[in-house]
């Protein structure tokens, strides 16, 4: 992450080939060229290709109003709007009226951008947030009176998290949780400001770019999903199996209290919808003790989704765990003490992100914060379910051994199904699986949550969500289609769906509706698209099962099939009844 070392890399990058691509447009009224090379080498990193429009210097607003502004010909994925404080302090420095009446300009003014932009592009708007400047006018009273530009500055940061939770294109970069991470007498440099309009200390415009790049994986489904947990001197100070329950060391004060707080910090983590597992050297009885008996334990049994405690390997155990979340290892992190395990897991599976953790543990939390692996662009109220869903999950395996065939263990489930149109309040999650889900997507097209507020406005396209339950639990939303007529066929433009329900009967009961709409709407033929990723092989033939018929390549192939000759699926879901409010499409096929 040094800056100089970032720039002579991004001089020799190698090509990627078939990698992602993703188009970045970055506007600032600080100067941009020194992040160019930066975010190119960070987003290489992550096997990305960034293309990269820079906005003229200070040209904000010019380039966002113009509907025929390069900005706009270069029809960016991403829009990045860097504010610089200094730019702002003179600003506010040669204001005629008083500080109220500057804070209402710039806050229309940051308004009329997103909205321009909305006007022209489809892009996700990336806004920062203003660093707070060092200069205290009114000493510690800057915070008191609405006068300074302290103040302001908080108000506008406030304004800019207020107006982006009611618009789904636009995601914050808190350039002030950097600037204040790394300290404000250390981020400014004003002679590089004075000389080349620099945005922050040249040592810190790494920070900067990996923050812009972070948050731009994470929208495009790079996201943490399971932390995979070390039990002794990881979450309890001592070893369970030799100083037994009295003799570990964890309490909420005192030498215990480093534990405490790391098991705060994941209890947070887990609230938010990341998975809690274990992967430990222990007895499963001596393991599970902690969990059960110790009062200062933080995490319960409860807590975690799957529980590995023998004397097997850990790359192995977080194999068995990987394929009991269906998740990719690149969606995990290993959190160990013991620096010969954290090497073991790094060389054997080396896409598991393996943090450093210090020796001591009072910086455990510091050190997993530094790096930022739980950046999200979305939180849903499903998020809040999740760690009850794959406990639900377990109860349906542990049923399903208890029956001799698959049909009457379905059967049994009292499955019920809800496929309904995109609604606002499906919406953040509806844009959250489409922007992670990566094995069963038959085109992974990433779309955004204002994409999908477009779609479910749209009149000519039919985007439907997919929710299910059962006599066990709650799925939650676990399936995304978008339909759309083209001429005299029905074209599924998306399908994906989460892989924790499939052999459920679920994608059979959503072609059978598919088909149904084709009727409907007096359409002959239904023409399904596969684009071919790193990871999502399991759907290459997955309209064969149906009877379509392929066309085109390996990795860009159509799929089709007359209405007249599909035949119907039989499944063991039934209807669920709707409790929200009507909508304009609700499946009425059962299986």
């Amino acid at each position: 992450m040094d800056y100089a070392s970032l720039v002579r890399a991004s001089r020799r990058l190698d090509a990627l080939g078939d990698s992602q691509k993703v188009r970045i447009a970055l506007l600032s009224d600080a100067a941009t060229q020194q992040f160019v090379p930066l975010l190119r080498v960070l987003f290489h990193r992550c096997g990305v290709d960034a293309s990269i429009y820079e906005g003229p210097f200070d040209g904000i607003r010019l380039e966002t109003i113009d509907p025929n502004s390069g900005l706009y010909r270069f029809q960016p994925d991403v829009i990045v709007l860097l504010n610089s404080v200094q730019a702002l302090r003179a600003a506010f420095g040669k204001r005629v009226g008083d500080a109220a009446e500057f804070l209402r300009d710039k806050s229309s003014e940051l308004l009329a951008v997103w909205d321009a932009i909305h006007r022209s592009a489809s892009a996700t708007i990336l806004q920062s947030t203003f660093v707070i400047p060092y200069d205290r006018h009114f000493g510690n009273f800057d915070r008191k009176t609405p006068a300074s530009l302290t103040s302001v500055v908080h108000s506008l940061n406030a304004f800019i998290a207020e107006q982006a939770r009611a618009r789904p294109g636009v995601l914050i970069d808190d350039a002030e949780s950097v600037a204040s991470w790394i300290g404000l007498r250390y981020w400014f440099d004003e002679r590089h400001w004075d000389l080349t309009k620099m945005y922050c200390a040249p040592e810190y415009l790494p920070a900067v770019a990996k923050n812009i790049v972070d948050i731009v994986m994470s929208s495009r489904g790079r996201t943490i999903k399971c932390i995979v947990l070390d039990l002794d001197n990881t979450l309890w100070g001592g070893v369970i199996g030799d100083d037994g329950l009295d003799g570990i060391v964890l309490n909420a004060h005192g030498d215990g209290e480093a534990y405490f707080r790391l098991q705060l910090f994941l209890k947070e983590l887990l609230k938010r919808g990341i998975l809690l597992a274990v992967a430990s050297k222990n007895e499963m009885s001596n393991a599970l003790l902690p969990f059960e008996k110790h009062p200062d334990m933080v995490l319960k049994r409860d807590d975690i989704a799957v529980f590995m405690a023998d004397w097997n390997d850990k790359p192995g155990n977080i194999r068995k765990i990987r394929d009991v979340l269906n998740i990719g290892f690149d969606a995990m992190v290993f959190l160990d003490d013991s620096p010969f395990e954290r090497d073991l897991v790094r060389g054997v599976l080396p896409e598991v992100v393996v943090p450093e953790l210090p020796e001591d543990p009072a910086d455990y939390v510091r050190a997993i914060c530094e790096l930022n692996l739980f950046e999200t662009p979305a939180f849903s109220a499903e998020d809040l379910k999740r760690g009850g869903m794959y406990r639900a999950e377990g109860e349906r395996r542990r049923a399903q051994a208890s029956f001799a065939g698959a049909g009457d263990f379905l059967r049994s489930l009292d499955m019920q199904i809800v496929v309904s149109r995109f609604d606002s309040f499906h919406l953040p999650r509806i844009a959250q699986l489409m922007q992670r889900s990566n094995q069963f997507n038959l085109t992974t097209r990433r779309r955004s949550e204002a994409d999908c507020a477009a779609l479910m406005n749209h009149p000519g396209a039919i985007p439907l969500y997919v929710t299910l339950s059962d006599r066990m639990g709650d799925h939650g939303l676990i399936g995304v289609v978008i339909l759309e007529p083209d001429e005299d066929r029905l074209a599924i433009r998306d399908w994906l769906m989460s892989c924790r329900v499939l052999s459920r009967g679920v994608e059979q009961f959503v072609m059978n509706v598919v088909m149904e709409e084709a009727v409907r709407l007096n359409l002959t033929a239904v023409r399904g698209e596969y684009i071919r990723t790193p990871k999502n092989g399991m759907v290459e033939d997955f309209f064969a099962q149906f009877g379509f018929v392929k066309s085109g390549g390996e990795d860009h192939a159509y799929w089709n099939l007359a209405v007249k000759d599909y035949r119907p699926c039989v499944t063991f879901i039934g209807h669920a009844a709707e409790t929200a409010a009507p909508r304009p499409f609700v499946a009425h096929l059962d299986g």
